[in-house]
């Protein structure tokens, strides 16, 4: 089988409303500026001074320590777990997570250790379901080291962990002796959304990480952070995976200008995002979550219309979107405009019209 990506069908008109993710994002042309006129250095040597600038950013923001420029948020989540890990060792995350489903097993194929599936609504745990999978150490079943929690909680439907469950399930995690590790993929559309400094929420996970390709809309990399000991031994899992990104300060300046410039829009998208979902909702027989951030899920079936069936048609006509857990996915981000969110609502009602 091949896992080589596909590039789009030559023959369909050009994507002019891409609605598939917030990875999607191009970045723009003063983001541009910013990296072209990067001072650079090796980063191997610690000699990059914008990526010791992000880095440093990155770890206040979050209020730890100390940070490392990664490419991306999967990588993230990747040296984490395995500088937290042995083999034989066991995380506890929500049956939905990235980690489990959108990592192609690396916990397993690199690090030797499994995943507990926690269920729960929403893409979320309660600390009462944590409590419950928690085990007597015993040798006869793996040591439980690390909880995970996604903010925001893609599957789930893109929604917000409220702050007193992640200190919950951080307290009993603390309390039973286990790590904790907070992917932070869409962690500042949380704290746009509810007012809360990304410091505090990310307060008590001893390693959290952001992601600047989404709704910052970089082109470009992620930054781990944690204690100033943790991240220098997950040095030794960015060496064995690749190494440094030597003048790495190119992308390091467009995460930079991200951070000054595109936090605060954010909630453009939310904005964008409640303006589909409504529109949505009004449509016979579709079902729409409603969104806390820029992820807006919806299922056509019970309008008799297949969600593929509908995907397809707007790809013809240049839009795109994209299902996950069998239901229809879009994402809102700097690059969609709430004309472009009009338009779109217009050709799904005129789909749904001729079913």
């Amino acid at each position: 089988m091949a896992y080589t990506p596909v590039p789009h069908d030559p023959s369909l008109p050009p994507i002019r409303i891409n609605l598939l993710s917030d990875t999607q994002t191009r970045p723009t042309v003063a983001m541009r500026k910013a990296m072209s006129d990067a001072e650079v250095g090796d980063e191997q040597f610690g000699l990059d001074p914008t990526v010791n600038a992000l880095c440093a950013r990155v770890a206040a923001l979050l209020g730890k320590e100390a940070a490392m420029f990664l490419p991306s948020g999967t990588m993230c989540n990747v040296v984490a777990l395995l500088t937290h890990c042995r083999p034989g060792d066991e995380i506890l995350a929500h049956e939905t997570a990235h980690v489990l489903t959108s990592e192609g097993g690396t916990h397993a194929a690199l690090g030797g250790f499994q995943i507990f599936p926690l269920q729960g609504p929403r893409g979320q745990f309660s600390g009462a379901t944590l409590t419950a999978a928690l085990r007597t150490p015993s040798r006869y079943a793996p040591r439980q080291v690390v909880v995970s929690a996604e903010q925001t909680a893609n599957i789930g439907g893109g929604t917000i962990w409220p702050k007193t469950n992640l200190d919950e399930v951080a307290r009993i995690a603390k309390a039973s002796g286990l790590a904790t590790h907070l992917d932070g993929a869409r962690l500042m559309n949380a704290c746009v959304a509810t007012g809360i400094a990304a410091h505090d929420m990310a307060a008590g996970w001893d390693t959290v990480w952001l992601d600047f390709t989404k709704g910052l809309g970089a082109p470009l990399g992620a930054a781990l952070a944690g204690s100033r000991e943790f991240i220098g031994e997950a040095w030794r899992w960015k060496q064995r995976l690749g190494g440094s990104m030597r003048q790495a300060g190119l992308s390091a300046a467009g995460c930079l200008y991200a951070l000054d410039h595109h936090i605060d829009r954010l909630k453009d998208d939310h904005d964008n995002a409640r303006l589909l979902a409504s529109g949505l909702a009004q449509i016979p027989g579709f079902q729409v979550q409603s969104p806390d951030t820029n992820l807006v899920f919806f299922d056509t079936k019970a309008a008799s219309l297949p969600p593929q069936r509908l995907i397809t048609t707007l790809r013809q006509h240049g839009i795109l979107m994209s299902t996950l857990g069998g239901r229809i996915r879009a994402c809102t981000h700097l690059d969609v405009t709430s004309a472009m969110i009009e338009e779109t609502l217009g050709l799904i009602r005129e789909v749904a019209r001729a079913v």
